[in-house]
């Protein structure tokens, strides 16, 4: 099931109404819009090379491995380990105020390649490289689309 955000609002003195302050939108080209599609249906899309087996994200027009073009998208299995992390205290956009702090990772998938994202259901100070992390698809409203967070692992 897809997760709602709370919505964002701003400071204003106007009669109790507060405009939301919209976030910065999705860049997509024709090159990244496979990843973002299969991300609406709750899929972490990566590229692998179908001459060297290379796999590689964020989506480029050839493997940097081999310089193949011959590259078809996989489905990752959505594990991975967090490489290295930051909190964010001071958000680059007003529009992330209301959610700092909040932590932005570099998780290493099962499959090899590295992706930023951010670490949500986890408390900034339990967060630590290693981590094992699931995959936690999030509905965004504004953006209309998924964003491809990541969690905590399931303690067995």
């Amino acid at each position: 099931m897809k997760d709602e955000p709370q919505a964002m609002t701003a400071n204003a003195s106007d009669a109790g109404t507060t405009p939301a302050i919209r976030r910065p939108g999705l860049v997509t080209t024709p090159l990244s819009q496979p990843f973002w599609d299969l991300a609406n249906d709750g899929e972490f899309a990566i590229q692998n090379c179908v001459d060297c087996g290379h796999r590689q994200h964020y989506p480029r027009n050839i493997c940097i491995n081999c310089w193949s073009e011959n590259l078809t998208w996989m489905t990752a299995a959505g594990t991975g380990t967090v490489w290295t992390f930051t909190v964010v205290e001071k958000p680059g956009h007003p529009a992330w105020a209301p959610d700092t702090p909040y932590v932005i990772a570099l998780v290493e998938l099962d499959e090899g390649p590295r992706a930023m994202t951010r670490i949500v259901d986890c408390p900034p100070a339990e967060v630590a490289v290693g981590m094992a992390v699931t995959l936690q698809p999030t509905w965004d409203e504004q953006l209309e689309q998924t964003l491809l967070n990541f969690a905590p692992a399931a303690s067995e």
